[in-house]
């Protein structure tokens, strides 16, 4: 079997589904041992992030016009040269579902789209006119004619048949490695004095993600907790980090950037992109983690907190209802009450009962969204997809 894995950006600049995929396809690769080709479009961090994709090589075409569309003249004549049994499509509203639509209906190959949330009601909302045009214009169609769509959770299952899809779903959600862990703060970041506990944001700075309700909860609760920091770890979307310093201005929050020399003060630390290494001190130097998204697939930064052995602080929106359960995370409303009064349950527990959360969030990563697990799973859901098993129990028909 060969298989064609359909991407708008191939890179960090993709966020989690940069890392939920890469890790998926390199599993499929091998140990699963199917064939893949990766076909992207290029952007400014496409050079860099390439290597993390061994073995496997995308191609990565250059875009022409907006980034924000992704034209790139080149697309369906590289999916035609993969030649492959299979087509895998990532996201929607770009360039790439064109040509994956075009490649499937004129060589008859079947075609998983994965929308990672893009249907969920909050993102369908977000630049919904210009989504309704895409939707006219060529995404409606490419989905309806999609042989399979993939679900992160029951919940983005649910959201994919309210757009009105009837398509078979597979519902197979992220997978994660954990970690070696180390002891605690070995790696800890040198902002961080050792006296004070770290709550960490780390993601796309962006408005769907929560952070101005959570500023806003944080001015209101701090007081309870005066030995923890709030630090904010990511990249900027659209100018979101400034609106979020001249929040925390308003607020009257002591807060700083990377740059500060004086981090004994500010009760929020800016920390901008953080990557590799330093995405990894991140999570070795924070104490508990929080996600107050009001709209989400299915976050990797979480699965990565909790494989971390992290306590997670998270909205119902993250789809990770089996982390309540397990007593896992704090469960909180994207709403400045709720986020206020989860940070009080926060700052009242000790050390030990932080460590006792962090290890349940371990256990489950490891029981539950294992990588090799979840691409043999895929696995089985392609080979029904080109007729040749049966119908995977992770399949639910329309």
């Amino acid at each position: 079997m060969k298989t064609v894995c359909i991407m708008d950006s191939v890179s960090r600049a993709n966020g989690g589904i940069f890392e939920a995929e890469r890790r998926l396809q390199q599993t499929l690769f091998s140990p699963v041992g199917i064939d893949i080709e990766v076909v992207g479009l290029q952007d400014s961090h496409t050079d860099s992030d390439r290597g993390a994709w061994s073995p496997l090589l995308p191609v990565a075409l250059p875009v022409k016009g907006p980034q924000a569309f992704g034209f790139a003249p080149g697309f369906t004549d590289a999916l035609t040269k993969a030649d492959a049994d299979l087509g895998y499509l990532v996201g929607l509203w770009k360039f790439p579902s064109v040509s994956a639509l075009r490649w499937s209906n004129r060589y008859g190959k079947p075609l998983m789209v994965a929308p990672h949330g893009m249907l969920d009601p909050w993102a369908l909302r977000n630049s919904g006119v210009k989504k309704k045009i895409a939707g006219w214009l060529f995404q409606d169609d490419q989905l309806r004619r999609a042989a399979c769509l993939r679900a992160l959770c029951p919940a983005e299952a649910a959201s994919i048949r309210g757009y009105g899809l009837k398509n078979p779903i597979c519902v197979i959600p992220n997978g994660i490695d954990p970690p070696e862990l180390v002891g605690d703060h070995a790696l800890r970041h040198a902002l961080f004095p050792p006296d004070r506990k770290v709550l960490l944001y780390l993601g796309r700075l962006h408005p769907k993600k929560g952070l101005p309700h959570l500023l806003t909860a944080w001015s209101r609760a701090r007081s309870l907790g005066k030995d923890w920091i709030l630090a904010i770890a990511g990249w900027d979307q659209g100018g979101h980090e400034a609106e979020l310093k001249q929040q925390a201005t308003d607020l009257g929050i002591d807060w700083a950037d990377n740059t500060c020399r004086d981090p004994e003060r500010p009760s929020v630390h800016f920390l901008g992109p953080r990557f590799g290494g330093d995405k990894d001190a991140c999570y070795h130097s924070c104490d508990a983690f929080i996600l107050p998204s009001f709209s989400e697939g299915l976050p990797m930064v979480v699965l990565e907190a909790w494989a971390y052995a992290k306590p997670v602080l998270m909205t119902a929106e993250c789809n990770l209802p089996e982390g309540f359960a397990a007593h896992a995370a704090l469960r909180m409303e994207p709403t400045v009450e709720s986020l206020a009064e989860g940070l009080r349950q926060l700052f009242a527990m000790s050390r030990e009962d932080l460590r006792t959360m962090g290890r349940e969030g371990r256990t489950l990563v490891e029981n539950r969204f294992a990588w090799r697990k979840l691409a043999v799973q895929m696995a089985s859901v392609y080979e029904w997809m080109l007729g040749g098993g049966p119908k995977p129990d992770c399949v639910e028909n329309g």
